[in-house]
């Protein structure tokens, strides 16, 4: 019985097994023991989480989040996908999220941005949402979309050209990183728009390109 909810750290977050057989209501229970008895080591965490050996639907998934926060007292910035194809998606972009942008100064923000929105950050940020054609992201330090970047984002508005912008689908109005902007039309039409996560940053000729979070 003790092998039926196994709680596994890992680089880009904590990995959840839950046996495949035993019902939904008993796993929830072994979930809260297993959570309650290590709350001290994951008070005020900020971390992915993956599920693996049980593929749950949303409200079953909603429901072991819910539980996982309030009895850790952790903060889930987003669910990694069992999918193999969008886990090693998801894998790169948060493992670099995770190592780029340091917890204590980035800033996270749920939700999608819709069109006319703009939000803005003081360091960097994480957004764990879409951000729409017509709103706006600007950042002193990187932008990460854990979702697809239809809008604008600024990185580096401080003036910072080592920051970088990076988003699950990368198809934006602009870019710009410290005080040089790429229309986005103008980055796809030099062939790098397409399928899958993209970081943007820039190189040694004032330039911005796109190169692909997954070989």
């Amino acid at each position: 019985m003790d092998r039926l909810v196994t709680i596994k750290s890992c680089r880009y977050g904590v990995e959840i097994y839950l046996d495949p057989e035993a019902s939904f209501e008993v796993l929830l229970e072994h979930i809260r023991e297993k959570f309650c008895s290590s709350a001290r080591f994951f008070e005020g965490a900020q971390v992915a989480v993956s599920f693996l050996g049980r593929r749950l639907n949303y409200t079953e998934e909603q429901a072991v989040l819910s539980l996982i926060s309030e009895t850790a007292k952790m903060d889930i910035v987003c669910v990694i996908d069992q999918d193999r194809d969008h886990e090693l998606a998801y894998r790169r972009i948060v493992e670099k999220t995770l190592s780029d942008i340091p917890v204590k100064d980035g800033q996270f923000y749920r939700g999608t941005l819709g069109k006319r929105q703009v939000i803005e950050s003081d360091t960097s940020i994480v957004i764990l949402g879409n951000v729409e054609p017509g709103a706006s992201v600007i950042a002193k330090g990187n932008i990460v979309v854990i979702g697809a970047l239809c809008g604008s984002a600024h990185a580096g508005a401080a003036g910072d050209t080592n920051a970088c912008i990076a988003a699950l689908s990368m198809r934006p109005k602009s870019l710009r990183i410290g005080d040089v902007e790429t229309p986005g039309p103008a980055v796809c039409r030099e062939g790098f728009c397409g399928h899958g996560p993209k970081i943007a940053a820039m190189d040694g000729r004032n330039h911005i390109y796109l190169d692909p979070l997954v070989g």
